[in-house]
């Protein structure tokens, strides 16, 4: 091999590095595109929630005071649930909402997707049995203000309609849980070579 064909060899290895290198950036830049569009979808969700939990302080007072004829002290601490639920969003979503958040250190943005995906699986374990505490307590006051008889049509509603909300809140949930795995996992395949 003489000394032209060696450095023809040299040239087209330096051109094949700079092409990988070229993808490789084009990857990256894809994936984060991808990540920042995972965290906006949650956002996004979060506000939509943050908004129902605080239009339910008035809405209730309304349903549950003046149309159903439910206790004012229910109101006032499913008013109370309600901010503490907003609350309990917001700060969740505060952990993940900076609009840089995929743009510099991903081992940071890692570690503040776990975070954000830990504290909302252990909000369950306050949620779930406040949420059943709460529901027991609203068709007891049913069942009370109709004269102690479960043949209305309000509390087999409720019933129904826990149920649904049940199955909707839990989807909601697991379907955060899976694109806050998926961030995880895109971040730890972009940072596994450094």
């Amino acid at each position: 091999m003489n000394d032209m064909e060696l450095e023809n060899m040299r040239q087209q290895l330096g051109t094949l590095k700079k092409k990988l290198n070229e993808q490789e950036i084009v990857n990256d830049h894809l994936m984060r595109r991808s990540m920042r569009n995972e965290v906006n979808t949650i956002t996004r969700r979060y506000y939509i929630i943050m908004a129902i939990g605080l239009f339910m302080i008035p809405y209730g007072y309304w349903c549950f005071v003046k149309l159903c004829g439910l206790s004012l002290f229910f109101w006032i601490v499913t008013s109370i649930f309600m901010l503490v639920c907003a609350g309990a969003t917001y700060y969740t979503n505060h952990k993940i909402s900076d609009p840089n958040l995929m743009n510099h250190n991903l081992v940071e943005a890692r570690k503040k997707v776990a975070s954000a995906k830990k504290f909302e699986a252990n909000w369950l374990f306050f949620g779930i049995p406040a949420v059943i505490l709460w529901m027991s307590w609203f068709l007891y006051e049913t069942y009370q203000l109709h004269g102690g008889t479960f043949s209305n049509g309000l509390f087999w509603g409720s019933c129904i309609g826990g149920i649904i909300g049940a199955i909707c809140g839990l989807s909601i949930h697991f379907k955060t849980q899976h694109q806050y795995q998926d961030i995880i996992d895109q971040i730890e395949d972009l940072t596994k070579g450094e």
